[in-house]
């Protein structure tokens, strides 16, 4: 994967938290599996806690809900040292300050004004959000209740460490465009349709986080020609190396590759929240070979693969 070296980059979908506070007060979030062990797996858990991301979810992107105690956001840093797409392709951290903004772009073009665009919180260690407290360990996750995307970007070297995934910055961008879909998700009130806590093979949570896994994909066909301000696409080339690393890391986050490898070595599908690594690779796929949300529509189908 390669940025345009002249492309300027807009760290205002970020909002840089690390180093600035702890955990802070409010409900802890509890994460099973050791770690991530999924891409978002926090979905499930955040849905139980905010209620399916009803509620005045503007007024909490206006403040930037989830800050806790002396919890501030400071991009001055990062303004300074992602500047450009030549440093996209020198820094992981201003990588995904480019994957955000082409990710966003995209939803914006497909969706219009329905498209709600939102932060990305980096933080290290701990953070505190409206869904409660979440730690390193709980990987990247979506909080509905305050419409936000959060990583600690150290989960990208945990991928390739613990999970065994060959990484790259294409499975990073992968990560986070997986993320955006769940907030796309939220704005569209697909939320709605699932039984918080809900799982097995054919639960609504595994079908929202196949389609995630779509939206994904869906990006991926669009971001060498999505337009940023300047009219010309951020993201220059994406290989067949790249969709090749994706697809290994997608099959290294399903349930039962986690559950064999990583778990009690035992597969059991009725455990299954977000589907099994063939699914996973399916799903991605159908996203990125038609390019088209509406094909993403795993609610319509009895066939997940």
């Amino acid at each position: 994967m390669r940025y345009r070296e002249g492309g300027r980059l807009d760290t205002s979908g970020v909002s840089d938290r690390r180093g600035r506070g702890g955990m802070g007060g409010g409900r802890g979030i509890a994460v099973g599996g050791g770690g991530l062990g999924l891409v978002g797996l926090l979905i499930v858990v955040v849905l139980q806690l905010a209620g399916g991301g009803g509620g005045d979810t503007g007024a909490a992107l206006g403040s930037l809900a989830g800050l806790g105690d002396g919890e501030q956001a400071d991009n001055s840093q990062l303004e300074q040292r992602c500047q450009s797409g030549a440093d996209a392709n020198d820094s992981v951290e201003c990588a995904v300050v480019a994957d955000i903004e082409s990710i966003q772009d995209f939803w914006t073009t497909t969706l219009g004004s329905t498209y709600v665009p939102t932060d990305t919180v980096f933080f290290s260690g701990s953070v505190q959000t409206s869904c409660g407290a979440a730690s390193s360990g709980s990987g990247p996750f979506y909080c509905p209740a305050d419409q936000l995307v959060y990583i600690d970007l150290s989960f990208f070297d945990q991928l390739q460490q613990d999970f065994g995934a060959q990484g790259g910055l294409f499975v990073d961008a992968y990560v986070i465009a997986h993320e955006y879909g769940h907030h796309v998700q939220n704005l569209l009130g697909t939320n709605a349709r699932v039984t918080p806590g809900e799982t097995g093979p054919t639960s609504g949570t595994v079908r929202l986080e196949l389609q995630a896994d779509c939206y994904a994909g869906a990006w991926a066909n669009h971001a060498e020609t999505v337009p940023d301000e300047s009219g010309q696409p951020l993201i220059a080339e994406i290989n067949q190396d790249d969709i090749n690393r994706a697809l290994d890391a997608a099959a290294r986050i399903g349930d039962d590759f986690i559950q064999q490898n990583l778990g009690s070595g035992r597969v059991d599908q009725n455990a299954f929240t977000h589907g099994s690594s063939e699914q996973r690779q399916k799903w991605f796929t159908t996203g990125y070979e038609t390019g088209d949300p509406a094909r993403c529509d795993t609610f319509a189908t009895d066939d997940l693969g």
